[in-house]
């Protein structure tokens, strides 16, 4: 599950155990690994769903492994990562994903752009 943001996840901060029921939000730094079903919005620096997770609500992150299942939408804004039994059931936002073979996405993506190439292209456009 460690795949792409492997360096920033080294030390788990907290952790939501595979027969753990969590409802309501969460909101917390460093990096969440759900490996239960939360039904609420998380709010963290990293999010890893482990296989057997169920997000049945938001996600906000710099950066999101799913492995599992999520009914709602992920922000985040370095990478989404879709693992090949990962299933997303919402709209994602986000400047880098990926999906793996055999993964199920059923929504809509956009693209983050980085706020200093968005001001330049606006400087461009204005001396045009």
């Amino acid at each position: 599950m460690f795949s792409m943001f492997s360096k920033n996840t080294e030390k788990l901060e907290s952790f939501i155990g595979i027969n753990s029921n969590f409802k309501g939000d969460i909101k917390t730094q460093g990096t969440l690994r759900v490996d239960g079903t939360v039904e609420g919005n998380i709010e963290t620096d990293w999010l890893i769903l482990g296989e057997t997770s169920h997000l049945k609500g938001n996600a906000v992150s710099k950066g999101i492994i799913v492995g599992g299942r999520v009914d709602g939408n992920l922000t985040a804004r370095e990478i989404i990562e879709i693992k090949t039994k990962g299933q997303v059931t919402g709209e994602l936002a986000t400047s880098k994903l990926s999906i793996a073979e055999g993964a199920m996405f059923d929504g809509r993506s956009s693209m983050i752009r980085e706020e200093s190439n968005v001001i330049e292209l606006q400087a461009k456009e204005k001396a045009s």
